[in-house]
């Protein structure tokens, strides 16, 4: 079982540690199923990259923006579906969300722009 409040406190306090202001820590890895902690300081950013078969965002403090095809803002509590196609995330200020991802599902490719 994972505490998952002290993994939030122990990432902001990482992310804000780090000089970039990121912090990342995988917490479950089974199988092709991965969730991991990560927290963004104010102004920090996951560069745009290429999406999983499939993958949802569950934020727990903070605001963030990923940016794919358009702006989505999201809010302390929300949990998101993420885009298929290549995006980038921005917190708008200090923010720690899980990131559950699948990393290989029949019929999909991460490098393709939409699962088959």
């Amino acid at each position: 079982m994972k505490n998952l409040e002290k993994k939030i406190t122990e990432a902001l306090e990482n992310a804000r540690a780090d000089e970039r202001g990121r912090y990342a820590k995988l917490v479950v890895n089974d199988g092709p199923l991965r969730q991991t902690v990560i927290a963004l300081t104010k102004g920090g950013q996951m560069a745009e990259h290429n999406s999983p078969p499939a993958a949802s965002l569950l934020l727990f403090t903070g605001t963030l923006t990923v940016t794919a095809q358009e702006d989505t803002e999201i809010t302390a509590g929300e949990l998101v579906e993420l885009t298929h196609f290549r995006h980038s995330v921005t917190a708008q200020e200090d923010s720690v969300f899980l990131l559950t991802t699948v990393t290989s599902q029949p019929g999909t490719d991460s490098h393709d722009g939409v699962p088959e």
